[in-house]
């Protein structure tokens, strides 16, 4: 059995500023051909999870890899490498040729500078190569936004089951419907219902609240007889694309009527929760910063939501750094911050260095200004920091410094890298995180690094292109009426 593989996976954040090019994606993953297989002990890469899968089987499968992309959360592609990828892709599958199926790794929430359903488009150009019949499966983030053209492509699909994401379990899942169908064990039906509502960030853990209800509904459904999966699709919420919204996905085994009368089920559940999705827990930053200062013991984690480097904002941010100095927080306190030029002007200067600054802003200035500060270069660092989180074990950070401004210790990179979200961003400075106040969080939800240590988390409602509140984006090609930019009482699937 000859199964072709590949992997292309990116977020978009419409809000961002940056642009993703080839670049990015070379700074996250590239490999091509035989690279893609040999070795990717990425735990928790889409290939890896077919690996797994494929090794389980009795017979030989044969893997046919053509191309593994990853380029994390970032603003829209470029034309231009929505092209190579598709020329990638293309050129492969026709040099792969014959092969039983498809196994396709994508994300599901990427959009172009004038292509806004990347999925859909790599997938009718994988489609136009092999043809209407050849099985093709995909992993998904469960952060996807579902397309009809994405929907009339694919054989089966999967998402992820819980968040945070396990993406060696979705690609896994995946791996197994697609050798299952190719060997005509099952004959995947698929139904989906788009859900026209979007809602914040601060309710999208699986662990409680309505999200764990709603997708406590899907995995209850996964155990009836003839289900072979239940995806619900809570899609990213800064999106701004023409079929924007979220949508549940079911497949069976051979039963159209049951995919629909379950999808029908889950999408109506979404829509009874819909006002508890909106509840915030966020706190205005001045209030984060004093509660952070006057807990009593352990980490303080502060979420900066408006600037979450895991949901495709550019992390430069400094508003909870501009703040921390105005309250003259004097307990040590940690800040991530990406801004290329002050990275690489402390890198230079060397440790000891006095410098004056003008820290961030630069590539979210729409949201904040660059800040005037005096620091001292207390240590430097250059590359990769070998933390295992998202998709992968290392992520290039470029030049980086530690600087010490008063109290506070900021690490300022060239790239995102893995933002703060990460302990070894300040373990490779020396610093142990468990012995700061407080520390900074380039995310929303990615707090499971941190655990550990930490005794309380705050979010803070920080503005910025992956901030909570929605409503002050400026929304263009979303289709509306959409809940809750619109009053909308009464809906059916």
């Amino acid at each position: 059995m000859r199964i072709a593989l590949a992997e292309i996976r990116q977020e978009t954040c419409s809000f961002s500023t940056v642009r993703t090019t080839l670049d990015t994606f070379r700074q996250h993953r590239w490999l091509e051909g035989n690279a893609v297989i040999a070795p990717n002990d990425e735990p928790s890469s889409g290939i890896r999870g077919f690996q797994i899968a494929a090794a389980e089987e009795d017979a030989d499968v044969e893997p046919v890899p053509i191309l593994d992309a990853l380029a994390g959360a970032s603003g829209p592609l470029t034309d231009e490498i929505l092209q190579i990828l598709k020329d990638k892709l293309a050129a492969g599958l026709r040099q792969a040729l014959p092969v039983d199926g498809l196994f396709f790794s994508l994300h599901g929430a990427a959009a172009a500078e004038t292509e806004p359903d990347v999925e859909g488009a790599l997938l009718e150009t994988a489609r136009a190569v092999v043809g209407p019949d050849l099985p093709i499966v995909a992993p998904l983030d469960h952060h996807a936004n579902i397309t009809a053209r994405m929907m009339r492509h694919l054989t089966g699909l999967v998402g992820h089951r819980t968040q945070p994401h396990d993406g060696f379990d979705t690609a896994y899942l995946a791996a197994k419907l697609l050798l299952a169908t190719v060997r005509g064990r099952v004959r995947p039906a698929m139904a989906w219902h788009k859900i026209p509502m979007i809602t914040h960030q601060e309710q999208f853990l699986t662990s409680g609240g309505p999200m764990r209800e709603w997708f406590q509904m899907a995995r209850d459904f996964d155990s009836r007889p003839g289900v072979l999966h239940v995806s619900p699709f809570p899609m990213q919420p800064w999106l701004d694309v023409p079929e924007a919204g979220w949508t549940s996905v079911v497949v069976t085994d051979g039963d159209p009527q049951l995919a629909a009368a379950l999808s029908e089920e889950l999408a109506r559940k979404a829509w009874e929760l819909r006002e508890r999705f909106w509840v915030y827990e966020s706190l205005p930053v001045e209030e984060a910063i004093r509660r952070a200062v006057a807990a009593p013991s352990g980490l303080v984690v502060l979420s900066d939501t408006g600037d979450s480097v895991f949901g495709g904002a550019p992390g430069d941010s400094t508003v909870i750094l501009r703040e921390m100095l105005r309250q003259e927080v004097d307990q040590l306190a940690l800040v991530p911050l990406v801004d290329s030029r002050s990275a690489r002007a402390a890198y230079e200067a060397g440790p000891g260095a006095a410098l004056r600054l003008a820290l961030g802003g630069y590539q979210g200035a729409d949201h904040c200004l660059p800040m005037a500060v005096d620091a001292e270069v207390a240590a430097v660092a250059e590359g990769f920091v070998d933390a295992d989180a998202n998709y992968k074990r290392a992520f290039d950070m470029g030049r980086s410094a530690l600087l010490a401004i008063g109290a506070l210790r900021v690490v300022v990179s060239e790239y995102a890298g893995v933002g703060g979200n990460h302990p070894l961003v300040y373990r490779r400075f020396g610093l142990e995180p468990a012995e700061a106040k407080m520390a900074v969080l380039k995310t929303a939800s990615n707090f499971q690094h941190y655990r550990p240590m930490t005794a309380q988390i705050l979010r803070v409602n920080t503005p910025g292109p992956t901030m909570s509140a929605l409503h002050q984006l400026p929304w263009q090609r979303i289709p509306r009426p959409m809940y809750p930019l619109d009053p909308m009482d009464h809906w059916q699937p």
